[in-house]
């Protein structure tokens, strides 16, 4: 047990450094929102064109899919950081300079891209897990390539990518952490580099860090959840999210069984009660 002795200082440290950690967690949170939702917009759009008809469209995506996919997160943000600047530097009146040298938008931009090429994969296989009859109907139908999926293909793949986006997303929160390589973004990983130096490692990450990284990572979990359950629900696979969080759940019961449920909790009280005898008793 000796090596817990000095922890009741350390937490006395962590009470010093609230501000510093709370500022880091909260620019960790936002690399997590706004890199996911870039990687969002980049897999669906990627996505799509890879799973289109046209050739013009769908070897480009795939290009741009191999490439993010196999270059490393490190290499992409040193691109970006050090070499993207170059240009420039070397070519004053081009547009965009500030937001250039922008380290948090340039790590946004590294973590959605990078984080989107494998979301793409994800939405691609779901659109073709999609059965071949609602391919066929849309194709009687005459839609065309936009119709058919923002009305009957995307819909149900929306159901079957949750889960893999899902995944994506907690990776991507874990691979925020890299940020902490970048001038002037001091996330949460870089604050607990700190952390260490008046406390030790195994404090500073294998506690304090694993404990913060665990419930964002689960705040993410409960979330998508949530939204697979109301994409299930709406194409009939499933109870909705309300019957879900109810404390009692109705039963569901086969129609034409001739089982009755109780609409409310006195009569499934009386439901199981004998019934009452009439005055005066039997005759």
């Amino acid at each position: 047990m000796e090596f817990f002795e000095d922890w009741p200082q350390y937490f006395e440290v962590v009470i010093n450094w609230s501000d510093r950690l709370m500022a880091g967690l909260w620019t960790t949170i936002q690399l997590t929102l706004f890199g996911g939702l870039l990687a969002f917009v980049v897999a669906v759009t990627l996505g799509l064109l890879a799973g289109s008809p046209h050739r013009w469209m769908r070897i480009p995506a795939r290009i741009l899919i191999e490439f993010f996919r196999g270059i490393s997160l490190v290499v992409l943000l040193f691109w970006l950081m050090f070499v993207l600047p170059q240009i420039w530097m070397r070519n004053p009146d081009l547009p965009f300079r500030d937001l250039v040298y922008n380290t948090f938008l340039l790590g946004v931009i590294a973590l959605g891209v990078n984080y989107g090429a494998y979301g793409a994969e994800a939405v691609r296989a779901s659109l073709t897990t999609v059965p071949s009859g609602q391919w066929e109907a849309t194709t009687a139908l005459s839609m065309s390539w936009p119709h058919k999926m923002r009305r009957i293909i995307f819909p149900q793949a929306w159901a079957l990518m949750l889960p893999s986006l899902a995944n994506l997303w907690v990776h991507l929160l874990k691979g925020s952490a890299i940020a902490y390589i970048m001038p002037f973004v001091s996330d949460f990983t870089a604050e607990l580099n700190q952390l260490r130096r008046p406390t030790d490692i195994w404090f500073s990450h294998a506690f304090i860090g694993l404990i913060v990284y665990f419930l964002l990572a689960l705040i993410l979990t409960i979330f998508m959840q949530a939204l697979e359950a109301r994409a299930k629900h709406k194409l009939g696979r499933g109870p909705s999210l309300k019957e879900i969080l109810s404390p009692a759940p109705k039963a569901v019961v086969p129609e034409g069984s001739g089982v009755k449920i109780a609409d409310s909790e006195q009569e499934a009280a009386g439901a199981g009660s004998a019934p009452a005898k009439p005055e005066g008793g039997v005759r």
